[in-house]
């Protein structure tokens, strides 16, 4: 399996379905041939008029499916904004400069990451038990995306004892919150 080639791939089909997205799908099905084919035959059936509401749905309106993964460890609390900070650092170091509107913990951009950067894999291992969660939710939600980050977990080291305790804890209890003014 060429992780690099799964990596970038992923990054694109895990971006809103706009008209890029499905101009790119062809490129991706001869490119990553044959890691996204179930979820290529699931995004053609369902067509841009379906597959653009059920990400919003799914992405934007599902806290459990978050693609932003420092959410799954460190929730909205100031550790979030620290991790943040400390992943713009990381891809500074690598000679990367991100776009204004776009956060460092965005799994497409961490994939991209990884695809093209050799210290990308080990960003992308990190966050191990994120995309155990993050499966685990679009797997309940029988989303088509869970094909997607199912082969990208598939290019990682198996999940651990200890990880698998984790993500379960934190699939019980939901991520950190801290309470900011007396608000929560």
């Amino acid at each position: 399996m060429n992780k690099p080639v799964v990596w970038q791939a992923a990054a694109h089909l895990l971006a809103y379905p706009d008209e890029r997205f499905w101009r790119r799908l062809p490129l991706i099905r001869e490119a990553a041939e044959p890691h996204f084919g179930t979820f290529l035959e699931l995004a053609s059936a369902l067509g841009p008029a379906e597959l653009a509401p059920h990400y919003v749905e799914t992405f934007d309106l599902q806290r459990r499916c978050c693609l932003y993964l420092t959410y799954y460890a460190d929730g909205d609390t100031r550790r979030r904004g620290e991790s943040l900070a400390r992943l713009k650092l990381r891809y500074r170091a690598a000679g990367w400069d991100l776009l204004d509107d776009e956060l460092p913990d965005f799994l497409p951009v961490m994939l991209e990451f990884a695809a093209l950067d050799p210290s990308g894999a080990a960003l992308i291992e990190e966050h191990r038990v994120g995309l155990e969660l993050l499966l685990t939710a679009l797997a309940e939600r029988d989303s088509p995306y869970r094909h997607v980050i199912g082969t990208v977990c598939a290019t990682l080291r198996p999940i651990t004892a200890a990880e698998r305790d984790r993500a379960a804890r934190l699939a019980a209890g939901g991520p950190p919150a801290e309470s900011v003014g007396g608000y929560r």
